[in-house]
């Protein structure tokens, strides 16, 4: 019975701290933006601009929720709902740090909901799911520019998708497990496996900068050709949630690239803080590189988008599992 209330208590903790993440990130998204572009960003609701999202968060619930005419209004509705659930799941496999003791009861809690045998892989198939909210609510919208945002993203995730997952391979080969937990533990000491896989973990990040819809990659929701794409009929609460989605979304993929490759919550041993703080830390910085790379490199052609997904990274993904398996074999 305590088992199954400590499971219900993480799961309800990870759920409500995921959901309010996009009120700090959408601050930080445009502080960035703002000090790139040599500006000041938001400075007038609360000081230094620190309710804005707060304001934000008003005016989206107060909005009309406006339905197109001759929309498939079930499908539109949901919508939203089938692209956000995939990735809050995927955190319930995800390792955010070490065991610690509760004091008096001196229980040991794990620092995550399941340690899955086959843990990248639910990731890989869980996440993959969010496209079909991309999918649907381009469909049901019953708009040329929704629906194109809609077809883009599907075959950009199938594009990507691939390569992604291949350059996974090299770490499960190098760690021989699927666990994510058992990736971490392999790590530490500082063998962080970004340094035994490095083309790897540039494929990872271009393939989860795609999988994302992320600057330059954010084809579907293209707003110099498709007007905001496949969201562009949507307003008030269910706008909310495709945004919310986007920003988890960045999360979960930052998340993963410190799991597989930056040692999880293994940190330096001469400087003496918890490993959850050394997860996050790396985890924001990886989030600063993505805000970076959104205001700093243009949006690709959509045959430029497929000729990279295809032509590089594929068969880029290919010679790392290659290079790997040689050196697995080797040493």
């Amino acid at each position: 019975m305590l088992e199954v209330l400590i499971i219900i208590i993480k799961v309800v903790v990870i759920t409500l701290v995921v959901f309010t993440l996009p009120l700090p990130l959408t601050y930080m998204e445009r502080k960035v933006a703002g000090h790139i572009q040599v500006r000041l960003g938001p400075m007038r609701v609360g000081p230094h601009g620190l309710l804005q999202p707060f304001a934000d968060m008003v005016k989206l619930f107060f909005k009309e929720d406006v339905v197109p005419a001759k929309a498939d209004v079930w499908l539109f509705k949901i919508a939203p709902v089938v692209g956000m659930i995939p990735v809050f799941a995927v955190f319930a496999t995800v390792p955010f740090g070490d065991k610690f003791t509760i004091p008096f009861i001196n229980k040991e809690i794990t620092m995550y909901i399941a340690d899955m045998n086959v843990g990248i892989l639910y990731v890989l198939a869980i996440a993959g799911l969010s496209v079909y909210g991309i999918i649907l609510g381009g469909w049901a919208s019953n708009s040329k520019y929704a629906m194109l945002g809609g077809l883009r993203s599907s075959a950009q995730m199938i594009s990507y998708e691939l390569a992604l997952s291949f350059s996974c391979i090299g770490v499960v080969m190098v760690v021989n497990s699927l666990s994510l937990v058992d990736i971490v533990k392999s790590q530490a000491g500082w063998h962080w496996n970004v340094f035994y896989q490095p083309l790897g973990f540039i494929i990872f990040f271009i393939g989860g900068l795609a999988e994302i819809n992320r600057i330059p990659f954010d084809l579907p929701e293209d707003e110099g050709t498709l007007g905001a794409g496949y969201h562009a009929e949507y307003s008030s609460m269910r706008f909310a949630f495709f945004m919310l989605t986007e920003y988890v979304a960045m999360v979960s993929m930052s998340v993963l690239m410190v799991v597989l490759y930056f040692g999880g919550w293994d940190g330096p041993s001469f400087i003496p803080i918890p490993g959850i703080i050394w997860f996050v830390l790396k985890v924001l910085f990886l989030i600063y590189v993505f805000m970076w790379t959104r205001f700093t490199y243009p949006r690709y052609r959509y045959d430029q988008l497929m000729n990279i997904g295809w032509k590089i990274l594929l068969p880029l993904s290919l010679v790392n599992i290659l290079i790997t398996g040689l050196a697995v074999v080797k040493w």
